[in-house]
């Protein structure tokens, strides 16, 4: 069921009491959503309650409303007290009246006939007026409210036998007459009560994070909170109790760091004697998630990522030698091997071995069931919770027992009708409103009480923000009312199972299509989540999350699309945590040097990663693979070493991460390398030979100067004089002493050192 919308039957409950203005009246009906305003007591015999001084209905509308006391039992002799509202939502006020109440004294033969009747279904019924009392003018955006007593020895109660009656109060207005239907419940205190089973769901209301926070937990659990509030609706009542254990589990994470409120509300739950039940983790919605081509329905993995060691200190006494003082207690921290498994964070108590699948109301159709049924084990069978509307019998207006069976899938029936007005008077604060859907929950458990061939069960419907008065008063109608007795869920799952046969559903393609969605980004983070030391420290987070996000309560809710986009954005916002930071073109000068590369953790946990390098050129020889732990909420500086080979020019890295067993994390990089390999080697060349040419032409030079150092020049002949100027004056000397032995002497040396000069 959604999430129930206060005040959702009055609006039903306007047909008209007169044939001739029966149209007329069926067009106010429609502009009549929600509850409206009260009389003041008109003859009423107890207190008035205060006004209330604002309407909460839908601006521009008003509603009537004619809520019985009592649920509308009335024995032999009892008054009838019924409280008449009238909430004014519109800009003008209303004018003042009279209201008539009206009864009739033929029972209402059949269940069809009973919801056609409080459907504003009027024509052919014979109701009589019982009394007429003024109603004052209501002002706008007011509300005025009353009752009114019929007393047990009035002529219009005498002589009633057992059964259900129809019961109307009506007023006249410019658009003709409102009418507001109910009925009087005379029971058969003769017939044998009826075992009855009464479930209570236990839920938190929809949500997007797998686990309730310390602060929603104290939230709750405070003595005004929901969770309190449905715990003490159930105490001492003989409810059964359908828990998600999504609650408890956010308690236990917390260890000794869990708010005190929420661990003594534990302990509440935990002592209840109350048969009970485990709803789905989050409430999940089972239909949806096999009608995505799953063959179980998911359940939770790990809840490691929320609990931490310290909060599971084991206290000890520390050792003193002192006797004097107590000793100081000392915290160890708990071992993570020691931290509570998830089978001890889900226990909500004393449960039996069956399993039990409550899918959205009205969704899962045979084959649902019958997948369902399927996931028994031997220790216990599976049982899928179902609303007898979508059973042939009780689509047709039977009432349907308790335990059956489709095949070979067993089923647990809930009464419809009878759950439909008590999650309507679950939601209700105000006495003179809450009568009308308890009333009216009462009426048809007579019916049933009445055909039933086995126990029944009913529910109170899940539901969020519920006062400990509306819940409680809405259990307690359902086992208080008549032929009527409570019994726990054993004795629904004992008792004989008759066969069934299930209606046509439509399936809701959008709610299958997100859970396809979600289970395909779960698969993809596991593959992610292989970059841990423990996966399941991302795993875990996000199959919670999943879970909540196909709670039954987000079924019918309007933001439902957007919490399914922001778990689906987180999710891939943690898919992208973890990647190589951008690159730039790089010079590589040299045959050996490293290459830096840096990756990005967004995590809280250190990350294993594989830097996969791959060059598309010979040029350089790069290290393929790099191991790096990428350190938590940092970048993590990679160095890669390469080897280049000769030759220059650009050579282009591919760059992947991936983790330890080969999953591509991230999308791949490229980075452009300006090779100079070779350029080293060529300088270096080029000096050896520049240096080699100097001290060559060096060492020439000084032994050109030792020799002639070692043959002097003659003093005769200029030092720089050239061979022709020695011949010139060879010429000018006398023709004798060109003869003389030493004139041929000279010559010879003259010779020797001209060709010393040629030799340069």
């Amino acid at each position: 069921m959604t999430r129930p919308r206060a005040l959702r039957r009055p609006p039903r409950r306007a047909p008209r009491l007169a044939t001739a203005v029966l149209a007329a009246a069926a067009a106010l009906t429609v502009a009549l959503p929600a509850p409206a305003l009260a009389i003041p007591a008109l003859a009423a015999t107890e207190p008035s309650p205060t006004p209330t001084p604002t309407s909460s209905i839908a601006p521009g509308t008003t509603v009537f409303t004619l809520s019985p006391v009592s649920n509308g039992i009335v024995r032999a002799g009892d008054a009838l007290t019924v409280w008449v509202s009238l909430q004014n939502g519109t800009d003008v006020e209303l004018p003042a009246t009279d209201v008539t109440l009206s009864l009739g004294r033929t029972p209402i033969a059949t269940r069809n006939d009973l919801r056609d009747w409080l459907g504003g279904d009027v024509e052919g019924a014979a109701v009589a007026p019982v009394a007429v009392e003024p109603l004052p003018a209501v002002q706008p955006g007011g509300s005025e409210e009353g009752a009114v007593t019929i007393a047990g020895d009035d002529p219009a109660l005498a002589g009633l036998t057992p059964g259900v009656y129809p019961l109307a109060a009506s007023y006249s207005s410019d658009t003709g007459l409102v009418t507001s239907t109910s009925a009087l419940v005379v029971p058969d205190d003769a017939r044998e009560p009826v075992a009855v089973g009464v479930v209570v769901p236990i839920t938190a209301g929809p949500r997007i994070e797998g686990l309730l926070t310390s602060d929603e937990l104290a939230e709750l659990t405070a003595p005004d909170g929901t969770l309190t509030s449905q715990l003490r609706a159930v105490t001492g009542t003989n409810a059964i109790l359908a828990v998600d254990p999504a609650i408890p589990a956010s308690i236990r994470v917390l260890g000794t760091a869990a708010p005190q409120p929420a661990l003594e509300w534990l302990s509440q739950l935990e002592a209840l004697p109350n048969s009970r039940f485990a709803l789905q983790f989050g409430d999940a919605d089972v239909t949806a998630q096999l009608q995505s081509g799953l063959r179980r329905p998911l359940a939770p993995t790990s809840f490691t990522y929320a609990m931490s060691p310290s909060d599971f200190a084991a206290t000890t006494p520390s050792p003193e030698p002192t006797p004097t003082p107590a000793p100081t207690p000392s915290a160890t921290t708990a071992p993570d091997d020691e931290l509570p498994s998830t089978a001890e964070l889900l226990d909500i108590g004393a449960v039996g071995d069956d399993a039990f699948y409550w899918p959205a109301d009205g969704t899962a159709d045979a084959d649902i069931v019958t997948a369902l049924g399927g996931l028994g084990t031997d220790e216990g069978p599976a049982l899928t919770v179902i609303p007898s509307a979508t059973t042939r019998t009780g689509s047709a207006g039977g009432t349907v027992a308790a335990h059956a069976r489709l095949g070979d899938a067993q089923v647990l029936v809930y009464d419809s009708d009878v759950s439909t007005e008590l999650q309507e008077g679950s939601s209700i604060d105000q006495t003179w409103l809450r009568g009308a859907p308890l009333t009216a929950a009462t009426a048809y458990l007579a019916f049933a009480t009445a055909e039933s061939s086995g126990p029944l069960m009913v529910t109170v419907g899940r539901g969020e923000d519920r006062s400990r008065l509306g819940l409680g008063t809405a259990i307690s109608a359902a086992a208080s009312a008549p032929s009527v007795e409570p019994r726990t869920l054993a004795a629904l799952t004992a008792s004989d199972a008759g066969t069934t046969e299930l209606v046509d559903i439509d399936a809701s393609p959008e709610r299958a299509a997100a859970a396809s969605a979600l289970v395909a980004d779960e698969e993809e983070l596991g593959r992610f989540a292989t970059i841990l030391d423990d996966p399941a420290l991302l795993t875990g987070r996000e199959r919670a999350g999943i879970l909540q996000v196909l709670g039954v309560g987000w079924v019918g809710d309007p933001e439902w699309p957007t919490a399914l986009a922001d778990h689906r954005a987180a999710t891939s916002t943690t898919l992208g945590s973890v990647s190589l930071l951008p690159t730039t073109p790089t010079n590589l000068f040299g045959s050996r040097a490293p290459l830096q590369f840096w990756v990005r953790n967004d995590l809280p946990y250190p990350v294993n990663l594989v830097l996969y390098t791959t060059p598309d050129s010979l040029r350089l020889d790069v290290q393929s693979e790099t191991n790096v732990i990428a350190t938590p909420q940092s970048n993590t500086r990679v160095d890669v070493p390469v080897q280049a080979r000769v030759g220059r020019g650009e050579v282009t890295l591919t760059l992947q991460l991936r983790s330890p067993v080969f999953v591509a994390i991230g999308e791949p990089e490229t980075v452009d390398i300006n090779v100079w390999a070779d350029w080293e080697g060529v300088g270096i060349t080029a000096l050896a030979v520049v240096v080699g040419s100097l001290v060559v032409v060096g060492v020439v030079r000084t032994v050109l100067r030792m020799r002639r150092r070692r043959h002097p020049v003659d003093a005769a002949t200029p030092a720089d004089g050239t061979a022709e100027d020695a011949a010139a004056e060879a010429e000018e000397e006398p023709a004798d002493a060109a003869s003389t032995p030493s004139a041929e002497a000279d010559g010879a040396a003259a010779d020797g050192a001209a060709a010393d000069g040629a030799e340069k």
